[in-house]
């Protein structure tokens, strides 16, 4: 008989629109089923949503949930992408924003690449968090409360931020290990 991989059962969501790093997304995606997990593609776009690949338009991925019809309740965890463009059509969406902010106010394990802290910024889900991106990004995320760090991959508590490129391995297995800490903790509670 097989064993139940670690994230055997665990639904997380994968919120993104056109022009995110596709990079960032299916490094992490592909670990995640890999370890059982369930990724759901949640975007704002209609059909298919269109990444961005070394500097031009990437592979189509199929949308599977929309943002409106997402409760945060139904999610262990929530992954989202960089991409400058994807993330600026998220922020104006109003249910793009109340699922990373439930999320956020639900402890529930949020891995952010690179812009996409510009969600936590939209979200005013950084006051007190310690956190890393780009470095254009330092003025708005202490503006906002937060805490600025030159690492590569910051963990706070479920947040875990990353500045992209060479340290998504380093960030994969840290969601992922706080995916799978975050259910002992649900469990040992119950």
């Amino acid at each position: 008989m097989q064993m139940d991989k670690r994230l055997s059962g665990k639904t997380v969501a994968i919120l993104v629109a056109n022009g995110f790093h596709e990079e960032d997304m299916t490094e992490t995606q592909k670990a995640l089923a890999s370890e059982g997990a369930i990724p759901r593609v949640v975007s704002t776009e209609v059909g298919l949503v269109n990444g961005w690949h070394e500097g031009t338009w990437g592979h189509n991925f199929y949308v599977e949930v929309k943002p409106k019809d997402v409760l945060p309740s139904q999610y262990d965890a929530l992954l989202l992408p960089g991409g400058d463009r994807g993330v600026k059509t998220l922020l104006e969406s109003a249910h793009a924003r109340r699922i990373v902010k439930g999320m956020m106010d639900a402890g529930k394990p949020v891995a952010v690449v690179t812009d996409a802290i510009q969600l936590l910024i939209g979200t005013e889900s950084l006051a007190g968090r310690t956190v890393t991106s780009r470095p254009e990004f330092r003025e708005a995320v202490e503006a906002a409360g937060g805490i600025w760090s030159e690492s590569g991959v910051v963990t706070d508590g479920t947040l875990i931020t990353s500045t992209g490129g060479e340290t998504l391995t380093d960030f994969t297995a840290t969601f992922l290990d706080a995916i799978e800490q975050n259910a002992e903790k649900a469990r040992e509670a119950a």
